[in-house]
């Protein structure tokens, strides 16, 4: 579902650092930590992806390749999927791949250069590699003396299964810590936090300009990394993540939420997401009123797909819509036409399932009257949800290096900021009130997936470069398909890396999620979290300057929120707090 694709909030005007003051170079450091922290909690979970075109003939027109356009399925094919789908909330249920197409479709198969570089070359980002190398180093061998065994990557089959064997017994050491971290919560008398599952298919059929997600071109890497085998590997880390978690004596908690994201999930056939939804039922089981997410590119979806997501079990559909104005989708390198949106908007309704839309704003060339033309498009639909997200452009991505060479004009904060205005003021004016900085929401619609992320929920993440959230255990998978479907293969879960929270990084974590939200961020927690209240003249100020506003929660207890100037401003306000507790 957040980062480089433009998913982040606003950023802010010429005001910006007004109520920060000056800071020395160990806080500028600690906050450039904190918000990269920030960014690395939601990048993977909020992703957009790209896709093709169908047009009303027989054929598709990609890139100069024709290929055929989705067909209507047979009334047959939609009862033979929706009966091997369905999914019972709360009951367990056997998993069954298909590598079957799903019924009416017939998937272009589009290879090709990915359009950026991936940061994570194979030989250097594989974790057992890098173990065959550390061990070789102690046996006082060069990496290339070590080499020429049958083994792995060419060491010795001894020396590759005493890497796995410490890459496991790692990975285990973490789980217990994170079992004592539960006990030691239960102890205190605290409820353990929702459990959500988030799985990143990382696959699209082209790439946009604009994207600097883990998502990839390629459709098959060799070595069963590939979209067709994605679902059955998928499926087995997670039965290998469930293991971790028994074994290590973690607690078990049904799944609150499940979030497929992407790339493009709808990429897939419906029985593999279906599949993929059985197996996170039978090993965490599903939460009474689970909210089950796909994201989706309108020109991925069916009334016959949509309906037998909803029959497997799903219960929301996300839309990249990203604008209404042709020449802005064109430049974002999107394909799709707006009537592609309305179609899917009202194929969910009619299936049972709740909508939401994606919009960037800030896209070079889009003036004022775009902006409001799309977001009177999004109205109109009359979807649940929202989200309006500020176009950043990470330097690798197409559009960053066009905005490098001077090709294209690079987003204007001010700009962005006036459309942010714009923005809240048409969502408020409809009926949607915001929750979350990027985000807003028919009343009892918001995405609950993602303000579990907010509220410091757990979650495990399945996938290519997800991440997770165990208590205070934070893990990130290998990025590149190859690499995380070796470490699959090899039976230990596919770490890229994982790190343990401090507690100042936890009241970091604390300030910067909460001061997001709606719902504000409780005082009292903060005071509890980092040990000392936030300073009385710090929230004197902050309200002063109309950062925030101070109001009482539920149960009572004093909370800050941010003003609408506050939302703007909000690097500076977190800014301003940690300042003042850390």
């Amino acid at each position: 579902m957040m980062a480089g694709s433009g998913k982040k909030g606003p950023t802010a005007d010429s005001a910006r650092g007004n109520s920060s003051g000056d800071a020395d170079g160990q806080r500028v450091d600690r906050r450039q930590k904190a918000q990269d922290r920030r960014e690395r909690l939601i990048a993977e979970h909020r992703a957009e992806a790209a896709s093709h075109t169908f047009e009303t003939s027989d054929e598709v027109v990609i890139d100069g390749n024709a290929f055929l356009k989705p067909t209507a399925a047979t009334k047959e094919e939609e009862e033979t999927a929706s009966s091997a789908s369905v999914v019972s909330v709360g009951e367990p249920s056997s998993s069954t791949l298909s590598g079957a197409q799903m019924p009416g479709w017939q998937l272009p198969q589009i290879g090709g250069e990915d359009w950026q570089e991936n940061p994570d070359p194979v030989a250097e980002s594989d974790p057992l590699e890098k173990a065959r190398v550390r061990l070789a180093a102690l046996e006082g061998k060069s990496a290339l003396m070590a080499r020429g065994g049958a083994g792995a990557g060419g060491f010795s089959r001894t020396l590759s299964a005493r890497a796995e064997e410490e890459v496991r017994h790692d990975q285990c050491a973490q789980g217990r810590r994170v079992a004592v971290y539960d006990e030691h919560l239960h102890a205190e008398g605290h409820a353990l936090p929702p459990f959500e599952v988030y799985v990143h298919m990382p696959y699209c059929y082209r790439r946009c300009g604009y994207c600097d997600f883990n998502t990839y071109v390629t459709q098959d890497f060799g070595e069963g990394a590939s979209q067709r085998d994605y679902a059955a590997t998928a499926v087995q880390e997670m039965r290998r993540l469930r293991l971790w978690q028994e074994m290590t004596g973690q607690p078990s908690r049904l799944a609150s939420t499940v979030y497929f994201g992407g790339g493009t999930p709808t990429l897939l056939p419906t029985r593999d997401l279906a599949a993929m939804l059985r197996e996170i039922q039978t090993l965490w089981g599903l939460a009474p009123g689970v909210e089950v997410t796909t994201e989706a590119n309108p020109d991925t979806v069916s009334a016959a797909s949509i309906r037998q997501l909803a029959d497997a079990g799903f219960t929301r559909l996300s839309l990249g819509m990203q604008s209404a104005v042709p020449h802005v989708l064109k430049t974002l390198d999107r394909t799709h036409r707006q009537k592609n949106v309305e179609l899917a908007v009202r194929w969910a309704k009619n299936a049972g399932l709740s909508t939401s839309v994606d919009l960037i704003y800030g896209t070079p060339g889009e003036s004022m009257d775009d902006w409001r033309t799309s977001l009177e498009a999004a109205i109109s639909l009359g979807t649940d949800h929202i989200s309006c997200y500020a176009l950043t452009l990470a330097p690798q991505t197409r559009m960053g290096r066009q905005v490098k060479s001077g090709e294209i004009a690079p987003p204007s904060d001010d700009d962005e900021a006036a459309k942010y205005r714009l923005a809240d003021e048409l969502l408020s004016a409809a009926g949607y009130r915001w929750y979350e900085i990027s985000n807003w929401a028919k009343p009892g619609k918001e995405d609950r997936h993602n303000l579990g992320y907010w509220r410091g929920a757990d979650w495990a993440g399945i996938g290519p470069g997800a991440h997770a959230h165990y208590g205070r255990l934070r893990t990130w998978d290998s990025r590149h398909p190859l690499v995380w479907t070796r470490q699959i293969r090899r039976q230990i879960l596919p770490w890229a890396g994982s790190e343990w929270v401090d507690d100042t990084e936890n009241v970091e974590e604390t300030v910067m999620l909460g001061l997001r939200l709606r719902e504000g961020l409780s005082l009292d927690r903060v005071a509890q979290t980092a040990g000392m209240p936030v300073g009385a003249a710090t929230l004197e100020r902050l309200q002063a300057e109309d950062l925030i506003e101070r109001f009482d929660g539920p149960d009572g207890e004093p909370r800050i929120r941010p003003t609408l100037r506050g939302r703007l401003l909000n690097d500076a306000v977190i800014s301003v707090v940690l300042d003042d507790l850390l």
